[in-house]
């Protein structure tokens, strides 16, 4: 049997380290989501005797100022950086959340997915007195969870969370005495990302100059600056509660321009 020769095997290591250290830098940020969601959340909600997302909202109601939205959003930071890892929007890209709103000063704000809540109390907090928000989310249980977070923050007159999936809610927004979005933020499934924001377009919601505001997504992120109806400007950042690279991307609405376009 003949042997590799001793530079051959040293050369194949050094490709074999140069392409793990490649995959891991390209994927880490889905390794660190993986290993939270798939192998560190199972562990702790057995041992807990609870889901995460309970854990989060108990975390709130015993260490948060009631009717103070700053105060639930610290907490909920506190305990996602120290405790347990959840995919909210975070502190960091947050505060590129509230510098859009508070440009935009939108009087009707559509979000897509809820989750626990803490972007629906961050944005919430920042409305114009006769402002209001509706929420999307398709998980019945994360709904009820952010409908407690508002109660809790004192946001419940500002914001509705809607019970459902987005792609049959949004052709029903007019039951909502919603005619016309000035701003959405999107942040559910990102499969979902392109069907809702056409659906959007379809049933007229956004009209010119309307923000609409997201993380990932990267097919979604080459349809948007690729259109001219769209004008995006991308804001660095990181991962949620981690120093991975992330980011947001900010797509005013600039009307229907080429119908013909992508």
């Amino acid at each position: 049997m003949l042997e590799a020769p001793p530079l051959l095997l040293a050369v194949s290591s050094l490709v074999l380290v140069l392409l793990t250290r490649l995959l891991f830098q390209q994927y880490r940020a889905w390794i660190f989501v993986g290993w939270n969601a798939l192998v560190q959340q199972p562990i702790y909600n057995v041992l807990m005797g609870d889901s995460k997302e309970h854990h989060i909202l108990n975390y709130v109601l015993q260490h948060a100022v009631a009717g103070d939205p700053q105060s639930v959003l610290d907490t909920i930071d506190t305990y996602c950086s120290q405790k347990e890892w959840a995919m909210n929007v975070g502190d960091k890209k947050g505060r590129i959340v509230d510098t859009v709103v508070q440009e935009q000063r939108p009087y009707v704000l559509l979000e897509l997915g809820a989750y626990c809540g803490y972007s629906a109390v961050r944005m919430a907090r920042l409305l114009l007195p006769s402002a209001r928000r509706l929420t999307i989310e398709v998980n019945p249980e994360y709904a009820a969870i952010t409908q407690r977070m508002l109660d809790f923050a004192g946001l419940q007159d500002k914001v509705t969370v809607v019970i459902g999936a987005s792609q049959d809610i949004i052709p029903q927004l007019k039951k909502y005495d919603v005619d016309m979005l000035d701003m959405v933020f999107i942040d559910h499934g990102k499969e979902q990302y392109l069907p809702d924001t056409l659906l959007l377009e379809e049933y007229g919601l956004l009209w010119k100059s309307d923000s609409v505001i997201f993380p990932g997504a990267p097919d979604f992120l080459a349809h948007v600056r690729k259109s001219s109806r769209f004008e995006c400007t991308h804001f660095s950042s990181y991962l949620e509660y981690s120093q991975l690279v992330d980011g947001l991307e900010k797509a005013v609405y600039m009307g229907l321009g080429s119908l013909a376009e992508p």
